[in-house]
């Protein structure tokens, strides 16, 4: 899908251009909007950002520290953080062993710290990634997803937790009050759920499908461009990120129901 431009239709805002920029193997530069790469697989999608996607991790670095609030297995909550870390581990990880296992990949990857991590049992080289814009705002949201335990808040029966399936880390140019952060967070909630509802995502008793029982979101701030008390989904920064995180996850789940109906397909011939 290439880029696209929208504009509301009324009042002051019909004034805001607003752009996404989407793909899976491209990821945008800050300015002009094409692929920038350097050596080594390292993408640089926004000024002083780059992401870094291959069967270990996907890795966002960061050439000043980030504002983060996450719900990371490793480093969550309100931190600053130089790198963002999303490690693969085999389905049958054992979450106690979560700090450890990031350290070691953040130690072979040479990534910079401080830094956050996350866990999931998805294949992080097949990461989806997409930019998108409104005002001076700009956002890179990088998911990845698996759909092997959708689970319905609030009736999924407990279970222990596994290596989380749909990760999220989105990464605005601008500087976020904290509340706005957490704003982004049931932002971005809400993007991911109405996703798995159109996708008809069900649990195995039928429900639909409100996420799985172990995703993750990670949302971080240059701390630069407009200061952001709001980040609802009709604010500059709430919809930036927003549209970014719904063009990353649809991919997402389109791929993996492609995926595993194509295996299901080939196993039942």
């Amino acid at each position: 899908m290439g880029p696209r431009e929208i504009r509301r239709p009324h009042g002051a805002d019909s004034e805001r251009r607003q752009r996404v920029v989407s793909g899976g193997a491209r990821v945008p530069g800050a300015r002009d909007h094409r692929d920038r790469r350097r050596a080594g697989g390292v993408r640089v999608s926004l000024e002083g950002v780059a992401t870094r996607v291959g069967p270990e991790a996907v890795v966002v670095t960061a050439e000043r520290e980030l504002i983060v609030l996450s719900s990371a297995v490793v480093g969550g909550g309100f931190a600053r953080a130089r790198s963002v870390l999303n490690v693969h581990v085999p389905k049958n990880f054992l979450c106690a062993d979560a700090a450890g296992a990031v350290a070691d990949a953040a130690r072979r990857l040479g990534v910079p710290a401080p830094w956050v991590g996350l866990l999931t049992g998805a294949w992080t080289e097949r990461a989806e990634m997409a930019t998108a814009e409104a005002d001076d705002v700009r956002a890179l949201v990088v998911a990845t997803v698996g759909l092997s335990n959708p689970s319905a808040a609030g009736l999924s029966p407990r279970a222990e937790p596994l290596p989380a399936t749909i990760n999220t880390i989105a990464v605005l140019d601008a500087d976020p009050e904290p509340a706005a952060l957490v704003n982004l967070v049931m932002t971005l909630t809400e993007v991911k759920t109405d996703v798995l509802r159109t996708a008809g995502v069900r649990c195995d008793d039928g429900r639909p499908a409100t996420g799985t029982s172990s995703d993750a979101i990670v949302v971080a701030a240059t701390a630069r461009g407009p200061r952001c008390r709001y980040g609802g989904p009709l604010t500059a920064l709430g919809w930036a990120a927003a549209s970014a995180t719904r063009v990353a996850l649809e991919t997402g789940v389109r791929r993996w129901i492609a995926d595993h109906h194509a295996v299901q397909g080939g196993a039942s011939a």
